[in-house]
Order: structure tokens, then sequence, then C-alpha cells
């Protein structure tokens, strides 16, 4: 606070006054008292007007040089010219009064002239200064507003003697002059704070010295610049609060965050600070966080200390005002206690508040700034082999799910369901899954009844302390021979009540400080991992082996350069020397193609790790020169738009795009689709096939025009028609041609492309040359030589030609109608939310989820322990009054004893509350869990590709985290809240009648507060759970494709785009806090004129002013001793109420998605163990269609599969191949026709039987953490002898045998093996079913053509007598088959014997076939 000049010169000439004439002015003062016997009132009021008159004067003669050249407004002109003059008028009058009574003989004592005196001299000064100089900064003056306060309040004082004399003209007349006094001092005071918020200073006092700018607080106005009194009464959240009532709120209307809680502020700040903290030997995230917050925290505080030794004044003044009303005075000091417990409450409440909103507002900034930190960490580190992914997950989630290690392994199980629930449902493992889930979830219920338990007696000890002090210090105050009194005792018991809150919130401080120290801890350990691309050249060779290399390397036209590189996955296989990459020395020149080939878990997709950085290099080093652009062999697909998809980041240029989208064959996909390259791609690209997801990535690669394509296996997913128009188009087509392209792949037509070929095997570079040397190399068996002797029937080149003439003919004809859109199809539907007030049903269904009996128990037990609390007090009050009156019927013992009992029914009850109310939120939190995972469980893949994940992993984290934790604990506070109040309005009607008057007016204005604010708290609470769910996609996205976003150097990007959901979720957050303070001040302002009226009915009753008694004062003391605590009650109930029905939206998201559709899991006919007997499958004219909105997947087809054949199913992507096998394993209903199996009708059949009589290699290979024998046996159906022969016929018995036997864990979703290898697991599992029917959609995919051929000779062997249906893009793999399907959109346009199929140059297995060799 700036001290002016004029300000220091007031100051100054008071003290030089003193100085110099301190005994005259004391004679003088001790005259005049003695002379005129001058009251105490007259003396205060004299010496302000007269030190007013004096500042008034310093001020106006110090400024009359500062004219300004401010004009007056009305409001103004009313302050400083219409209340003077009324003030000067009435001051006039006064003394034209007293003149009239001196002339009527009546004796005037000098001290009224005197005070009339300088009331009038005050009023004129003002006048005048207005007049004279500078009004706003005359008036404005800080010193001069703070005295005019103080000044009104020693007037007050002057009533007493006034309203003694009971004269109504008189009482009328001095309480205008001084109404008259408050209103110029409170508008001075309003007009210095809107001037000083004009010129833009800060809201805060000093004291708080948190930088503050809380402008644009009203939606769409984020310009405007709010006043002091406007902040501190949380006026911004108004126009929010009536458009709530109006409509339902969006984001739109939500508050503008400040620009220091701005998620990038603080994202700079603390990472500033931590960036610091890691250059120490011992980081240590928390020592940051001090660094950053610290000094405002400590700021707070020393508010928070303040604002409790004000609420320590409440029980002394209400000591003081028992004390007067036992004496009976007729003094004025009644008044002034009374009043003074008002003002009290009042200052109280607004520090209460404002405490409140700093808190909230540095908790926000926390947890922005360490949500932003460790986002950023992980989209700049790579996770592969460092920390688990549970951990990763754990860390993403641990904002909102707490420190419980079972709570992370719960979600992260949970995610592991929601990721591969299609595959879980074709095995039938939903129910083993979900009962894997079911034991961790009894764990983590275990531990939370451990807490619950725990609360409950903290509940207990906190709910009978009342009551247990009183006995024992009342009790051995009277046994030491102490006399209790009214004051002593109501005083005690209203400073034990003060010690309510903090002995509650102990406990929950100790719990909450080891959380924050293992959070931290976690927290400082995952931030302090190493981001390898910064460590590659650290780690290589000598500094000057690798400078002279290097130059070597720019000096030489080079894309990529390894040498002697030796790499891992994590940092400790260097000790175990588990070397991924062994000795690879590697040289790829600009503009070449590079073909990377070798067996299943050779290293392939590991060398390009290598190259991007996303491996700990322990020796050698690595060099890429120029851009980078990765498609992994798991494509990695975002949410959102085909377009966003491809441009990632980079700007729309539309010749460069149409080109790319040609160039990887996408344009007919994209003009099927509704929207066109706007239509929506939900998480994972789920909507999507296997191929159009890898050319949907693959254009990605492409559109970035980088200089280096590292390309894992895209060609794999696709058709070979397709996959040579990719292979001629896109990779050596002239969008590539001129860059360095490195690509891992099985793709013969590749191979024979090649600039040059690399054969890796076990991590080493076992042979580097061109595609001719390699037919006469040891490595003959990758040769695309081999692939050519499965097709006898070509006739040449040249038919080839004309086919491959022909098929681009085909294409170019469709290419004519791509569609590009310019609006988003949104495929996803919105996250829906509810709209007004909770349900009832809602409250309801909890209760049923708690207990009916239990329910009603905590109810009635809650009403019985407040009743006893009561009976307690009235007893004290009546023992008081009984003691007072020396006329005690009963001796101490009697009244000690009635205590005691009313003590132990209070502790009884209290303790039946307690563990009911943990009782039932434990069965509740149970029940919903349960019923909620069933649903989902049970709901149709459908919901799953139109739900992203991240919202139904929001109801299983922070929804019930709400359920769990805060729901049972806010209600059993708004219920001990509701049942106090109940008890404070049922004594004070007791003890005050009057107070009953207050009660119609008091509930009207409380439901209009409460109305005003609960409908817009629900849909802010609503947006809250909202927003969160895209920081939890994101989170899990970024997670799933790290690795892309590095190689393409995106990081900044979508940290920009996290912060932007991150700053949504805030302004949800910091809009509810407003909100809820909003209602928490005009609660605690109705609270504290509930005091008052007690208080001075109290005294006025006292004085026998009324004709109501207001009993003995005992029962005034109760009455005062219970208004006290009413300011926090009430604002404690409703913000318990209101709290609890936004937690409440949590029970109600839940209940959503316990009302979503089911399968149909039951069935008319049951099945025989041994079914399917003969494998004979029919589809009859079947028709299915993934949404009604979508083209119809399979169009009317009918086909026959006889059993104990194989058979294949080829076409181009995207054909309907996968879709023949969703409706196999009804994942999603037919619209028409009817689908047989050994002539039974499949829909007569439970859904969970059929899958589970069925054996299937999924397209994604899935594997899940735990042991690989339960990954491989989950049902433990087989024995070890078994698992490892079928292992060997599937050719990885060797790579498991080195990875450490059947029990090795297996990290998340199989990252321990490599994409091949996931896929013979995955075969191996289904060869162990030993099921009739065996469905393999792209097993072999991923593998070499050697291990592909061994694989197919083996199913062959293994599956004699099965019905084997195989989908294919790999020619070669279904050539044996006894049949072949050649679908394409949708329709079998082709079946019959390959070779037969083969001798037709015009069929279109032909073409396809052909295509493979090209």
């Amino acid at each position: 606070m700036e001290i002016k000049s004029q300000n220091v010169l007031i100051i100054y000439i008071l003290l030089c006054m003193l100085r110099r004439f301190p005994f005259q002015l004391y004679k003088i003062l001790i005259g005049v008292v003695n002379y005129v016997s001058l009251t105490m009132d007259t003396v205060l009021g004299f010496c302000a007007n007269v030190v007013t008159v004096l500042m008034i004067s310093i001020l106006a003669i110090t400024l009359r040089n500062a004219r300004g050249s401010h004009r007056m407004n009305f409001r103004e002109k009313v302050v400083f010219h219409f209340l003077p003059a009324l003030g000067a008028c009435l001051s006039f009058v006064d003394m034209v009064f007293l003149l009239k009574k001196e002339l009527n003989g009546d004796f005037i004592v000098y001290h009224e002239w005197l005070f009339k005196s300088s009331q009038l001299i005050l009023w004129t000064t003002i006048i005048i200064s207005v007049k004279w100089a500078c009004f706003h900064d005359l008036f404005c003056n800080w010193l001069l507003c703070i005295w005019w306060i103080m000044k009104a309040l020693l007037e007050i004082l002057h009533l007493h003697k006034t309203f003694s004399s009971l004269e109504v003209l008189e009482c009328l007349k001095e309480s205008s002059v001084v109404l008259l006094d408050i209103m110029f001092g409170i508008s001075i005071n309003i007009i210095r704070i809107k001037q000083s918020s004009s010129k833009g200073s800060s809201m805060e006092d000093p004291l708080l010295s948190v930088d503050m700018d809380i402008e644009g607080s009203f939606p769409g106005d984020s310009g405007n610049t709010w006043s002091s009194w406007d902040l501190m009464t949380f006026k911004a959240i108004t126009s929010v609060m009536k458009r709530g009532i109006i409509k339902q709120l969006g984001f739109e209307d939500l508050l503008w965050l400040p620009n220091d809680m701005e998620p990038s502020t603080c994202h700079d700040r603390l990472l500033s600070f931590w960036r610091a903290q890691q250059s120490s030997s011992n980081p240590f995230l928390f020592k940051a966080i001090c660094y950053a917050y610290g000094w405002p925290y400590f700021c707070i505080g020393l508010l928070k200390v303040l604002n409790d030794c004000i609420g320590f004044a409440g029980p002394l003044l209400l000591n003081k005002l028992i004390r007067f009303l036992q004496q009976g005075s007729a003094h004025w000091t009644g008044y002034v206690l009374a009043l003074s417990l008002g003002l009290t409450s009042i200052l109280k409440s607004f520090l209460d508040t404002q405490y409140s909103f700093h808190l909230a507002k540095l908790k926000l900034k926390l947890r922005s700034g360490i949500m932003t930190v460790i986002y950023q960490k992980l989209a700049f580190t790579n996770w592969r082999g460092t920390v688990p992914f549970v951990y990763t997950s754990q860390i993403c989630f641990s904002f909102w799910i707490g420190n419980n290690h079972l709570t992370g392994t719960r979600i992260r199980r949970t995610g592991e369901i929601l990721t591969h629930i299609r595959t879980l449902k074709m095995y039938g493992w939903e129910h083993l899954f979900s009962s894997w889930l079911m034991d961790t979830r009894s764990s983590e219920v275990k531990h939370l009844a451990t807490r619950k338990y725990l609360d409950a007696w903290c509940v207990f000890f906190w709910a009978t302390t009342p009551t247990l002090f009183s006995l024992f210090t009342f009790g051995l105050f009277t046994l030491m021979g102490h006399q209790l009194e009214a004051a002593t005792v109501f005083t005690c018991v209203a400073l034990f009540n003060n010690l309510i809150s903090p002995l509650n919130s102990f406990p929950w401080v100790i719990n909450g400080l080891i959380d924050a120290f293992i959070s931290t801890r976690r927290l400082s350990r995952f931030l302090c991992c190493s981001e390898y691309r910064h460590e590659l050249e650290q780690r290589a060779e000598s500094p000057s082996v690798l400078k002279n290399y290097q130059s070597d390397i720019i000096s030489e036209d080079m894309a990529v350069i390894m040498h002697d590189a030796c790499c891992a996955w994590s940092s400790s296989d260097e000790q175990q020397q588990n070397l991924v990459l062994n000795h690879v020395t590697l040289s790829v020149p600009k503009g070449s193609f590079i073909a990377i080939i070798g067996e299943v878990g050779s290293g392939k997709s590991s060398l390009l790790s290598a190259i991007l950085g996303e491996m700990w290099l322990i020796h050698g080093s690595v060099h890429s020169n120029g851009s980078l652009a990765y498609v992994p062999q798991v494509p990695w697909i975002l949410s959102g738009t085909v377009r966003d998809n491809i441009l990632f980041g980079k700007s729309y240029e539309s010749k460069r795009y149409s080109d790319t989208l040609k160039a990887c064959a996408l344009d007919v996909d994209i003009s099927l689709m509704a929207g066109g390259d706007m239509a929506y791609i939900e998480e994972k690209g789920v909507n999507l096939s296997g191929g159009q997801r890898t050319r949907l990535a693959l254009a990605r690669a492409i559109y970035q025009g980088s200089d280096v394509y590292m390309l894992d296996d895209v060609l794999s997913a696709v058709d070979a028609e397709v996959a040579r128009l990719i292979l001629h188009n896109a990779i050596l087509g002239p969008l590539m041609n001129q860059k360095a392209r490195v690509l891992c792949t099985h793709n013969v037509q590749a191979i024979s492309s090649a600039d040059m070929i690399v054969v890796m095997d076990k991590g080493h570079v076992k042979w580097v040359g061109s595609s001719a040397d390699l037919s006469v190399s040891s490595f003959s068996a990758f040769s695309p030589q081999n692939d050519f002797d499965i097709l006898p029937n070509v006739q040449g080149r040249e038919l080839s030609k004309n086919t491959s003439i022909e098929g681009r003919n085909i294409f170019s004809l469709e290419e004519e109608f791509i569609h590009i859109s310019e609006e988003a199809q949104e495929i996803v539907e919105v996250e829906q939310r509810k709209e007004g007030k909770v349900e009832l049903a809602v409250y309801k269904n909890y209760a049923a989820f708690c207990g009916w009996f239990i329910t009603v128990v905590i109810c009635l037990s809650a009403i019985l322990m407040q009743a006893s609390r009561n009976g307690n007090d009235l007893w004290l009050s009546y023992w008081v009054d009984a003691t007072g009156s020396s006329q005690a019927d009963y001796s101490t013992s009697f009244y000690l004893v009635v205590l005691c009992i009313f003590c132990i029914v209070n502790s009884s009850l209290t303790l039946v509350r307690a563990f009911s109310f943990a009782f039932g939120g434990l069965h509740a939190a149970v029940q919903v869990h349960n019923t909620l995972l069933n649903k989902i469980i049970d709901a149709p893949v459908q919901f799953f590709d139109q739900t992203p994940a991240g919202r139904i992993l929001n109801r299983f984290s922070s929804d019930l985290y709400t359920i769990d934790d805060s729901l049972p604990f806010i209600l059993n506070s708004l219920l001990a809240h509701f049942v106090g109040l109940l008890g404070i309005a049922v004594v004070l009607s007791y003890v005050q009648v009057v107070f009953l008057l207050l009660l119609l007016p008091f509930w009207f204005i409380y439901s209009k507060l409460q109305f005003f604010y609960r409908s817009t708290s629900r849909e802010l609470r609503r947006l809250d759970s909202v927003s969160r769910s895209p920081i939890y996609a994101t989170f899990t996205e970024t997670l799933d494709g790290s690795s892309t976003i590095r190689a393409f150097k995106s990081e900044d990007c979508f940290l920009v785009k996290f912060i932007e959901l991150v700053a949504l979720y805030q302004r949800t957050s910091y809009s509810e806090i407003i909100a809820s303070l909003w209602l928490s001040l005009r609660l605690q302002l109705l609270g504290a004129f509930i005091i008052s009226f007690v208080a001075m009915m109290a005294v006025v009753g006292s004085r026998g002013y009324l004709p109501i008694s207001f009993g003995t004062p005992g029962l005034v003391g109760l009455a005062l001793s219970y208004a006290t605590p009413i300011v926090s009650s009430l604002g404690s109930f409703l913000t318990s109420f209101t709290e609890t029905e936004k937690e409440m939206v949590s029970v109600e998201r839940a209940l959503q998605y316990m009302d979503i559709p089911q399968e149909e899991l039951r069935g008319s006919q049951s099945l025989n163990l041994d079914w399917p007997f003969q494998g004979l499958i029919e589809f009859q004219n079947v028709t299915m269609r993934y949404m009604p909105s979508l083209p119809p997947a399979l169009n009317g087809v009918t086909f026959t599969i006889l059993g104990g054949t194989q058979v294949g199913i080829v076409g181009r992507t995207g054909a309907g191949k996968s879709s023949v096998l969703n409706a196999l394993f009804r994942l999603t209903p037919i619209c028409s026709g009817c689908i047989l199996v050994d002539d039974l009708n499949i829909t007569h059949v439970p859904v969970r039987d059929l899958r589970a009589h069925f054996s299937v290699v999924p397209q994604s290979p899935f594997l899940f953490e735990g042991s690989l024998r339960d990954n491989l046996d989950p049902l433990r159906m087989s024995n070890d002898l078994e698992i490892w022969n079928i292992l060997e016929k599937c050719h990885v018995k060797e790579e498991v045998e080195m990875a450490g036997g059947l029990d090795i864990h297996v990290k998340q979703s199989g990252s321990s093996f490599s994409v091949g290898q996931r896929q013979l697991l995955c075969l191996a599992r289904a060869l162990l079913k030993s099921s009739k029917v065996l469905c393999l959609d792209e097993c072999t995919a991923n593998v070499d053509t050697q291990t592909a051929s061994v694989l197919q000779n083996a199913i062959s062997t293994e599956c004699k007598g099965m019905t084997v249906i195989t989908i294919a893009h790999r020619i070669s793999t279904v050539m044996n088959m006894d049949n072949i399907l050649v679908l394409d959109h949708g329709n079998v346009i082709e079946q019959g014997n390959p070779q037969t199929l083969l001798q037709d140059e015009f069929s279109r297995f032909s073409r396809l076939a052909k295509a493979s060799t090209m």
C-alpha cells in the first residue's frame, strides 16, 4: 500500500502538536471533563470531528494545486454535494434546537455545543474542500477512508444516551445524523476502491502477495476489470448463474481464467523451478513446488491465522455479553457488545471466503502445473523398457485417484479390458477378466474399508468432542468446589464448538501429508527419467572419436549412419548384457530405398527405434541427417477427422493433400465414408479396418515431406493389389523417390524393388546387398524368387503388365468419386450430461446401493444423536440456573450423573452413525463398481466403437473415486450439519420465541439463494466431469503414440493441445469455486444478521422493554452460544448440500452407463460340449451394418463352408473380410439373413457359449499383463508339455525359453515381444483350445515368408478335420486352401478352389495373385 506525502504530513503535524503542547492539551481536557462532566461518548465524537477536520484541511492545502480534470458523475455529486449539504443542515438544525432550549431556560452543558458545532464545521469543511481541491485525491486517500469508518463506529456510541431517553423525535434525529456519517464513509470507500481498480491496482492487500488478474471473470468479456468490492463479493459469477437458471450451461459460459492461472503460465513457472532442482544432486519435486508457490502459501497461511484469531473474538464477546446480562445493567455496553458480535461475524465471513478463494486458486495453479509438466515429460520421453506402463498410467491418473497402488492397478486393468474388449468378446473371456478385476477390486475395498473405519473413529471423536469436553470440564470444575456461571459455561461451550473443526481435520491433514509425500516422491522419480534423444551422443564412444566420425558423416551424402551401435531397451540391460542390437554398422544413402528383412524377433523394428533415438545407446554412435517420419508396425491413429490425422499440425495444401491420398490408395475409401475426409475417426481408429489405419498413418508421414522415412511393415496389413499400388505410387512414387526410405517388410514386391537389402538376425546385421545378390546368398530363403514358385500359371511379365495397367485404370475411375468435405461427420456421440437438478431417483438408487436398512439406521441415529447433544446443553443451562438461584433442588452428583448419561447416549449414537455410514458407503462403492462393470462388460461392441475409452475410464476412475471416498464423507457432513442446524433452530425457538418471527423471511431468503446457486452448481459439476474425459483420453493416446510424436517432432504441438484441454478443465473448476464462495459469503452474512438479532433481542429483553420474557441467564447464554456458530453452520450446511448434489453427479454418470444397451446373451438352445460336430458354416443372404447411417459392411452375402475344410477369404482392404468374423461371432448383429453352424441358427445360441466353442487369432495380436502361461491358457486346461509342444510348432519356443519360460511376466499389451512374436503366441493360444472351428485374421501378416510357410504347414497338420477360416492379404498363405472367397465392398464376387481361380486369368483372385509377385 503506497503511503503518499500528504499522509506523512498529517501524521507529522499531529505528532508535533502532541509533542509541543502535551501538558496544555492535557490540562484543557481535564478541565473540560471536570467542568462540564463530559461523558465518554461526547468526548469521542467531538475529538473524532476535530481530527477529521484537521486531516481534511491538511490534505486540501497539500492538494490545492492538484486540480484534476475528472468530471463528477451523478453518484459522486450525491456523495460530495448532497450528503455534506444535508449533514450541514441537520447540524444547523441541532444548534437551533439547542439555542431554543437555552432561551427557554433549559440548562445546556457546553459539551453539547462543542459536539454540534464540530459536526457543522466538519460538513462545511467538506463542502469547501470539494470546491477548492481535487475531490478524488482528497477523499479517496486511504488514510482518510479508513479513519472515516472508525469515526462512524465511534459515533454509534453516542446513540446510547439518546436511546436511553426514549424520546422518539430525538432518537430519529440522532439516528439520521449517524446514518448520514456512515453513508458518507462507505461511499468514499467505494469510490476509492473503484478508482484504484480503474488504475489497475491489485485486488489483494499486500499481505496476500499473490499476483492476481481476475479480469475477464464474465464469459466472453475477458478485458473488463472488476473492482475490489466485486471481487470480495464474487460478483463476477452472477452473470453465469443467471444463465444457469434459464438454460443449460456450456463451456462458452464459463469464467475466463486470470492470467496467473493460465496452465501455460503455471507450467512455465513450475518447470523453471524443477529444472533448477534437476541441477542438484537430489532433485525433489516438493522443493520445486515450495520455491514456486511457497511464499503465496505462506501469505495465505497468515490470512488464515488472522481469520482464526478473529474467530476467537466471538466467544470472548459472548462471555462479556452474558456477564452484562447477568448483572442486569442499563448501560450502553450491551448494545455495543451485541453489535460487535455481528460485526465480528461479518468480518470473519469476508476473511473466510477470501482465504478459501486464494487457497483454491493456489490448488488449481499447482494442479495445472503438475499435469502439464508430467504430460510434457510423457511426450518427450520413451517409456518402453524404462518404466512399466502401469506406473506411467498411474502417474497419469494420480491427480484424481490418489496414491493407492491397488486403485492404480485396477484402473490399469480396466483400461486393458476396454482397449481389447473386442478381442475379449471373441475369446469369450469377458467374465474371466472381470473376475480378475473383481479380485483387484476386493483388495482395494479391503484397503478402503480400513481407511473408512479409521475415518469412522475420527468422526466419532469429532462429534463427541463437545459433550465429552462438557462432561469432563464442568464435572471437574464443580468437583473442585467452584460454582458454575452462565458466562463461564457457555463461553466454554462456544470454544468447544470451535475445536470441532481442527480436531476433525487433524487426521485428514496427517493422511494428506503422507499422500503428498508419497506423490511428490513418485513424481520426482518419474520426472527424473532420462530423455534418451538428448543422451544419444553422450553415451557413445569417446568425444574425440565421435567428433571425427561425425565430420565424415556430414561430408558424405548419407541420411543415416550407425557405427558399431549396441542398443538396449533399458539402462539395466547394460549390466545384464541383454542387448537388442549388437554392434550394428549401417549406412543409408540419401534418396535410397532400404529393405530390412529377417525372421520374427530378429531386431528389425528395434533397428528403426534405434535410429529414431528410442533406445538406450550403450556403445557406438547413431546419426541421422534431416527430418524424420515414422510409421509404426501397429499404426497410431488420433481420435479426430481423417484430415486432422493426415495434416498432423501442418497447413492444408490442396494439391499435396490430394496426391497423398491417391498415393496411399485412400481416395476410394474416403469417397465411401460419410463426411469424406472430415469423417470422424474414433479412438485408436476402431471404426477403420487394419489396412485403412496403416494407409492413414502412411499418408500422415508422406504429407510431412520429411527427409528420412522409417516404415515398419506397412504393407502387411493391406491386400496384394493395394500393397502394389502403395509401393509404386507412394514408396517408389514421386512424393518419396528422392527421400531416404527404410522399410521393414516381408513383402516380396518391396524386397525386389529395394536399392539395398539388410538381413537382420538376433540383433546383428548378417548381410547387406542388392536384391539380385540375395537369391545367390546364404540368405536366399528370404528371396522373392521363393514366392514366385507358388504361381505356376503366371504367364509372364506381359500379362502382369496388362493386369497392372488394368488395375490402375480401375482405380483411376474410382478416383473420380473422391469427396473432400469441409464439415466433420461425427460418428462418436458428444458425451451426454443431464440437465437440471439431480433427480430424486439418483438419491434413491444410492440409498439402495447402501442398503435401505442401513440408510434408516443412519438417519435415526443422527437425529437422536443431535437430540441427546441438545439435551446435554439444556441440562447444563438448567444446572447453571439452579446454581445461580442458590436454590438447587439436587446435589452436584445428581447433575453430573444426568450429564454423564446424556454423554454416554450421545457417544453411543454417534458411534452407530459413524460406523453405519462407513459400512453403507463401502457397500455402495462395491455395488456401484460391480453393477457398472457388469453392464459395461455386457455392452455390445458398437457401444465401445462409439464411446471413447476415456469416457468409460473416467467413470471407473474419478467418478468411482468420488463414490468410494468423497461422497460418503460429504454425505456424512451434510447429515451432521442438517441435524445440527435443526437442533439450533429448535433450541433458539424454545429460548427466544421472537426467533420464530425470523424463520419465515429467513427461509424465503435461504431458498432463493440456494435455488439461484444450485441450478448453476450442478451444471458446473457436470461440465467439470465432461471436461476431464478428453484429458484422460489424451494422456493414454499420447502414451500410445509417443514414439510417433517424437519422430515428427510434434511434442510442442501436442503440449499446446493438452494445455488447451487443461485450461478448459481449469475454467470449470474455477467457475465452480467462485460460485461456491459466492453462496458461502451470502449465507455467512445471513448468519451474522441472526447473531446480531439474537444478541440485540437478549439485551433489549434484559431491560424489560419487550413484553416477552427471554428466560433465565442460563437459557439466554445457551441461545447466544448456539447463535454464535450459526454463521459457519449455515455456510457449511449449504456447502455440504450443494457439494453432495455435485458429488451425486458421479452417481448419476455411473447410472448413465448402467442403462446402456446390452448384448443378447441368452439363447433358446443350449450347446453340447462337443459342438460344433462338423464345423459346417452357412451364410444365407446376410446383411450387416456397423451403424444405421453407414453403408452395409456385408451386403446379402451367401456362401457355405463345408466342415473340416480350410477356406481363405481375400479381398481389397475394407472389402468386408473381418466383417465375416464379426458376424460369425455375433460381435455386430446382422440386419437380415441368418448364419447356420451345423444347421443350428447361431442367433438361438447363448452368445458366450457360441464364442467359447470357436477359436480365433485376431487381427491385432492381444497379450495381457501377467504370466505367459496365463496368456496362453488362462483357463488352465492344458499342461506344460502340451503348451511347449504347441509353442514349438508355432516356431516361438526358442524365444520363450530365452525370455525365461512360461512364468515370465508379460508387460502390458505384450510389449515384451515383437508384433510378429505376439501373432505366433496368439496362434499357439488358438491351437491349444482345439476347437472344431478356427478363425485366423491375418495371423501371419507380420512374420517373414519362410516362417509363414512353415506355419501354414503346421496349421494344415494340426488342424486336420477342423474348419479353418483364414483372412489373408498375403496370397501365398491361402494357395493351399480348399476354397477361396473373394470379397469386394461387402459382396462375395468369387469363390472356388484357388488353383481353379488362378487358371482363369480374368478372375479377381488371379489378378490379386499376380499383383502379389510384382
